[in-house]
Formats: C-alpha cells, sequence, structure tokens
C-alpha cells in the first residue's frame, strides 16, 4: 500500500508542479501506514552446521558451494547466479557484480572457504557455459535449486528459513 502510495503521490506532485493541472497534491492529506519492520532471522550454530552437512549431502552438486557464497559473502541467489567465469578475479580474490538489486556495480571480496569452493568448481567448470554455477538442462535459463534447497532445510530440520535470510 506504502509503494501504491508512493506512485500516486508522484504522479499528483508531477501534475501540481511540473503540468500546473492541480493546485495541491490530493495525497498530503491522506495518512501513510507503518511499514512492517522486516523480517529477522538468523541460523545458529548448531543451524548453520547441520544446512551445510544437509547441502554436501544433497545431490544438487551446486547447492553446498552456493550456499557457502552466500553465507560468505552476502550476495542474493540471483547474484549468485548471475556469476560467470570472467567476473572472478582469482589473483586478487573478488567477483564483480554486474547486476544487483538497486542497478549498481559491486566487487565481493573472495576468501576463506568461499574461495576454495571457486576454486573447486574452476577443476569441473563446463567450458560450454560461462556460469559459475550453469544449468545442465539448459544454456539459457538459470540454475533452479527449490527443491534441493527445501529438501537440505528439511534434512536439517529447519524451518522459516529461506535463502535469503542466509544474508
Amino acid at each position: 500500500v506504502v509503494r501504491y502510495m508512493a506512485a500516486l503521490s508522484h504522479a499528483f506532485t508531477i501534475a501540481v508542479r511540473e503540468w500546473g493541472w492541480l493546485d495541491d497534491s490530493p495525497m498530503r492529506k491522506v495518512s501513510k501506514p507503518k511499514e512492517p519492520r522486516g523480517r529477522v532471522r538468523f541460523l545458529s550454530d548448531e543451524e548453520r552446521i547441520a544446512l551445510l552437512v544437509a547441502c554436501k549431502k544433497s545431490d544438487a552438486a551446486y547447492l553446498y558451494p552456493m550456499v557457502v557464497l552466500a553465507l560468505s559473502t552476502g550476495m542474493r541467489l540471483g547474484e549468485i547466479l548471475s556469476i560467470a567465469w570472467p567476473d572472478i578475479n582469482m589473483n586478487d580474490q573478488y567477483i564483480i557484480l554486474h547486476k544487483t538489486k538497486n542497478g549498481e556495480r559491486r566487487r565481493v571480496p573472495l576468501t576463506g572457504h568461499a574461495l576454495e569452493q571457486v576454486k573447486k568448481l574452476g577443476k569441473i567448470r563446463q567450458f560450454n557455459s560461462p556460469k559459475l554455477f550453469p544449468n545442465p538442462a539448459s544454456s539459457t535459463t538459470p540454475l533452479r535449486i527449490t527443491r534441493p534447497w527445501g529438501e537440505a532445510l528439511a534434512e536439517a530440520r529447519i524451518e522459516d528459513f529461506r535463502f535469503h535470510d542466509l544474508r
């Protein structure tokens, strides 16, 4: 509702200031509802260990390195799925994200266990795809992890947790 109200408010502001269609915006008289405080869900140490063990056991080979990257870097799932090998600088140990949620490029440090996982992926790299996490079924659609992610959460007995919460 707040987002719709902001869009309407902007339209009325343009109508008032730039086009002179109205003397005043009717949106100024409408109070905005409060937004929810947002979601806060972190893994406990035990949950993190159980999740990593379950991801390692998964038949989806990419699940474990994806979760390690998310935990280590704070990247979103979409950012992780968009990583291409040319975006990774192994010498200086960073990843360049070209498409982020706010539209800006970002440099993400690559260290520790996440760096080890990327190096392992480099040894089994598929040269028919530039992606770090290619979809073996299709070169044009991103890899989907919905099923293996849900199975790993169930195996680890973790409830009310989303991939985004790894950030």
